[in-house]
């Protein structure tokens, strides 16, 4: 027995079942989609800094102080 939801990107029918390689999602499209913006830090939960010396985003180290990926001359 298979379900049909609507995918949490497009919002396309999407077959809730081992048959669909990408659930719940419709499509490897889809998917890609809601892991950049898991990547890009897209999805947070509202609410203030627990620590009020945190940056906003409360992953770690200041920005300043992260790599960038970047050399320096």
């Amino acid at each position: 027995m298979s379900v049909t939801i609507d995918c949490p990107i497009c919002g396309h029918k999407s077959e809730f079942s081992p048959a669909n390689r990408w659930r719940p999602f419709c499509s490897e499209r889809c998917k890609q989609i809601d892991l950049g913006v898991w990547a890009s830090n897209g999805y947070a939960i509202p609410g203030e800094s627990l620590d009020p010396d945190a940056e906003n985003d409360g992953l770690g180290p200041a920005a300043a102080d992260r790599p960038t990926g970047r050399r320096e001359n």
